[in-house]
């Protein structure tokens, strides 16, 4: 039989394997399908090494693959919050902290430490590390929104103010793509948009 530390990681490796079942609100490019947070997960820890050249002075790479690897473990028991939903945003740092607590609790207690501190650091967003990863996080959904000629935004009739908002993270930290973002949201929103009904939802 494993010994407890084992057991513990195990069940750990295996819990975090039901984000692979949390559906997000962005479709992979080409709108085949929604994305799930594992892949979401993946993708923006890829990207972490694919831009590591344009990373804020001070920023650790390994760390802040290892913290996107773990930012939304947290969707398994809170479930993705759209981005630009104001009353998901309401409860969610509280519903967030709680998987954390329960997810990363699952593992031997240094390990949990570190997941936890992590986690605590991307949340935050105040070191160089931190930003870089948060801004990376940003960036891979403006990249699916880009490849679907809007995709969210549009489909919720968010506002381009919104979206700058948003994404405004990454003109600190990786100011390289910042030019990137703007003639993205420039090219989407000013493309013909189809008129929305009275009872659509702007955000």
């Amino acid at each position: 039989m494993p010994d407890d530390r084992l057991q513990r990681q195990i069940a750990f490796a295996a819990e975090v394997d039901r984000l692979k079942l949390v559906e997000r609100r962005t479709s992979v490019i080409g709108g085949a399908r929604l994305e799930n947070s594992a892949e979401h997960s993946w993708h923006v820890a890829l990207l972490c090494r694919v831009f590591a050249e344009y990373a804020p002075e001070g920023a650790d790479i390994q760390q802040a693959t290892w913290m996107l690897l773990l930012h939304d473990v947290v969707e398994v028991d809170a479930g993705d919050t759209f981005a630009f939903d104001e009353a998901g945003y309401e409860d969610k740092e509280e519903r967030e902290r709680r998987a954390a607590e329960r997810i990363f609790g699952l593992l031997p207690d240094d390990q949990r430490a570190e997941a936890m501190a992590l986690w605590e650091e991307f949340e935050e967003g105040a070191t160089p590390t931190a930003r870089y990863a948060n801004a990376l996080d940003r960036f891979q959904g403006l990249l699916q929104n880009r490849g679907n000629g809007g995709g969210t935004w549009l489909e919720h009739g968010v506002a381009r103010e919104r979206v700058i908002e948003r994404m405004r993270p990454i003109e600190t930290a990786v100011p390289k793509l910042w030019p990137v973002v703007l003639a993205t949201i420039d090219e989407v929103f000013s493309a013909p948009r189809p008129s929305r009904g009275p009872g659509s939802t702007v955000y």
